[in-house]
C-alpha cells in the first residue's frame, strides 16, 4: 500500500454515546469506546455490566437506541450480522452457532458458501475451510467431521475459525477460551498475537485475569453499563481492575477454610474401584459431610465422566457406590436425585446441559421440584413461590422478573439459576463442574461463598476446575486424575499450584516437593 493509499490516522473502529434499553433495563448508558488496529483490547466488567450489549451492538445483532459508530472515521449501522462481517467486524459469542448435525466446513461456510453453477461447491468449501481451521491453530480438525462429534473444546476452536473465515479486521472474542482445553488456549493465544501482528484489531472478553496479563495491550473496564476507565495493560494491578469492576473494596476472593476435624469421618459418597468402559478406571474415594473435594489434573483425564457416571447419566459403569452407607444403583439421573440418595449435578454447559433458555425463571427454577410441590399434576403456586423467593435471596439472582425468558439474564445469573434449581431439592451430595467458567469474579465470589455455606450445613461436594486457583482457595482435598485414574490426593496445605502441576503429569513424589502458588 502506498502512503496515499493510507487510510488517515486514527482510531479503527469507536463507539459515542451507545446506550441501549430492554424495557426498564439499562444495559448501556453513554458508553464510549475506542479500538486501534494492531492491538489486543481487553473488556472487562462483571456480568450485567453491558460487555454482552455492547459487542452485540458492534456486530449487529442487535440496534443502538443512541449513540453513533464509527469505522475508518465514517459512520456505520449494521443491521445484522451478516453486514457487521461483510464490513469486517466479526464476533465469536460464548453461546456456540454451531449446527451439530452439519459438518464443520459446512458451519464455517454455512453464512457464504462458495457456489458453481448455482450449486454449493463442496471442494472450495473444504479448502475455505482448511484454511481457517489452520488459522485458528485447529489444523488437525477435519472438515468433514461433524460438529456433534467433537468435544465442546474443540467446538470451540470451529468457532473460531468460522469468524476467521470472513477475514475480518475486527475480530471479537467473547470468553472465546472458556472450554478450551490449556493446550488448546496457549494455540489460540500464538493465534491471537499472530492476527495482532498483521494489523488485525482483537477485542477480548475474558473473567480469567492472567489471560488479559498476558494478551492485552489495553484495556477498557465497564460497570453499569458504562465504560469506568481505559488504561494500558500493566498500568493497574488486579486487585485495583476488580475493585473498578464490582465498585467497591475487594479483599480476598476465597472464603476461609474451617479446620477438620482429626480422624475417619462415615462418608457421605462412598465409591470402591469405580470404573466405565475404557475411561474411568478403578477409582476409589470418599466424601465427607461438609467436606469440599476438588477433582484435579489436565483436561480431558476423566473428571467430567466421572461426575457424569456418578451422577447416573453413563452406562455401564462397575464398581460400588455407596451413600451414607448403603449401597445404591444409580442407573439415570433421576435415580441419583431421588430422595432416598439426594444427588444433584451442576453440568458444564449451562445452556444446552442446564437451562430451557425461552422458558421463564419461574419455569426454569420450578422444573427440578414439580414432583414435591404438584399434586395430580395441580401446582402449589404458594409453595412454589416460596421456594423460588427463598433461591432468588440466597443466590442474589438478578433479574427484572420471574416471568421472563432466562436467556435474557446475563451468564452469571443463569449460572446462579442453574445452581438454584438443583438447591431446591435441597440435596446432600452436589457435583458441580467447572460451574465458574465465563462468570465474572464478583459471581465466582458468591459462589465460593455458597459452596462454603454449603458445605457447613453439611452437604458433601465433590468439584471439578480447570482453574487451580479454585482447587487451592476452595478445596478441603484434591483428588488429581490421570488417564482415568486417580494418581494422587493432597490436602490442607499441600494443595499447591505446583503439586497440582506435578500430580496432573504423573510425576513422582520425589519431585512434588515444591513450594506454595
Amino acid at each position: 500500500m502506498t502512503t496515499a493509499e493510507k487510510p488517515a490516522a486514527g482510531p479503527l473502529f469507536q463507539m459515542d454515546g451507545i446506550s441501549k434499553r430492554y424495557g426498564g433495563v439499562r444495559a448501556l448508558d453513554q458508553a464510549e469506546l475506542t479500538v486501534e488496529a494492531g492491538q489486543i483490547h481487553a473488556i472487562l466488567g462483571e456480568n450485567g455490566a453491558g460487555k454482552s450489549t455492547l459487542i452485540k451492538i458492534m456486530a449487529g445483532v442487535v440496534a443502538p437506541d443512541e449513540g453513533r459508530m464509527l469505522l475508518d472515521g465514517k459512520p456505520v449501522a449494521f443491521r445484522s450480522p451478516a453486514e457487521a462481517s461483510a464490513a469486517g467486524v466479526t464476533c465469536v459469542f460464548q453461546e456456540l452457532s454451531l449446527i451439530p448435525d452439519l459438518s464443520v466446513a459446512d458451519n464455517i461456510c454455512i453464512s457464504n458458501p462458495p457456489r458453481r453453477f448455482g450449486l454449493i461447491d463442496r471442494k472450495a468449501q473444504r479448502v475455505i475451510a482448511r484454511e481457517a481451521l489452520s488459522r485458528a491453530g485447529a489444523d488437525d480438525i477435519h472438515p468433514r467431521a461433524l460438529v456433534k462429534d467433537l468435544p465442546l473444546s474443540r467446538r470451540q476452536l470451529v468457532e473460531i475459525a468460522k469468524a476467521l473465515a470472513w477475514k475480518p479486521r475486527i475480530l471479537i472474542l467473547d470468553e472465546g477460551t472458556s472450554a478450551l482445553t490449556a493446550a488448546d488456549v496457549a494455540k489460540v493465544f500464538a493465534v491471537l498475537k499472530r492476527l495482532r501482528a498483521e494489523g488485525l484489531a482483537l477485542l477480548y472478553i475474558s473473567h480469567r485475569m492472567h489471560e488479559i496479563a498476558e494478551l492485552a495491550d489495553r484495556c477498557t473496564v465497564f460497570r453499569n453499563g458504562r465504560n469506568i476507565m481505559s488504561f494500558n495493560a500493566g498500568t493497574r494491578s488486579d486487585s485495583e481492575i476488580v475493585e473498578m469492576m464490582i465498585g467497591r473494596e475487594y479483599s480476598n476472593v476465597f472464603p476461609e477454610k474451617p479446620p477438620r476435624a482429626a480422624g475417619p469421618d462415615k462418608p457421605a459418597l462412598d465409591c470402591r474401584k469405580f470404573g466405565w468402559t475404557d475411561v474411568l478406571h478403578d477409582i476409589s474415594f470418599g466424601i465427607g459431610k461438609g467436606e469440599v473435594v476438588g477433582l484435579g489434573g489436565l483436561d480431558g483425564q476423566g473428571q467430567r465422566e466421572l461426575l457424569l457416571a456418578l451422577f447416573g447419566v453413563l452406562r455401564g459403569t462397575t464398581g460400588d457406590i455407596r451413600v451414607d452407607e448403603r449401597l445404591v444403583t444409580l442407573s439415570s439421573p433421576s435415580a441419583a436425585s431421588a430422595d432416598d440418595v439426594g444427588m444433584a449435578l451442576i453440568p458444564e454447559d449451562r445452556k444446552t446441559e442446564g437451562l430451557m433458555l425461552p422458558m421463564t425463571v419461574r419455569e426454569n427454577l420450578s422444573f427440578s421440584v414439580l414432583d414435591r410441590i404438584s399434586k395430580a399434576g395441580v401446582i402449589d403456586r404458594q409453595e412454589e413461590d416460596r421456594l423460588i423467593n427463598e433461591m432468588v435471596q440466597l443466590l442474589g439472582i438478578k433479574t427484572a422478573g420471574l416471568d421472563i425468558p432466562v436467556g435474557a439474564l446475563s451468564g452469571g445469573n443463569q449460572q446462579k439459576v442453574v445452581i438454584a434449581k438443583w438447591l431446591m431439592r435441597k440435596p446432600g451430595i452436589i457435583l458441580l463442574n467447572d460451574p465458574t467458567r465465563g462468570i465474572d469474579v464478583g459471581t465466582k465470589h458468591e459462589i465460593y461463598l455458597l459452596l462454603r455455606r454449603l458445605a457447613e450445613a453439611g452437604a458433601a461436594i465433590l468439584f471439578y476446575s480447570t482453574d487451580y486457583d479454585e482447587l487451592i482457595g476452595c478445596c478441603d482435598r484434591v483428588l488429581v486424575l490421570y488417564n482415568g485414574s486417580i494418581v494422587k490426593e493432597l490436602q490442607g496445605d499441600g494443595i499447591t499450584q505446583h503439586a497440582l502441576i506435578a500430580s496432573a503429569l504423573n510425576i513422582g513424589d520425589d519431585n512434588i516437593v515444591g513450594t506454595a502458588t
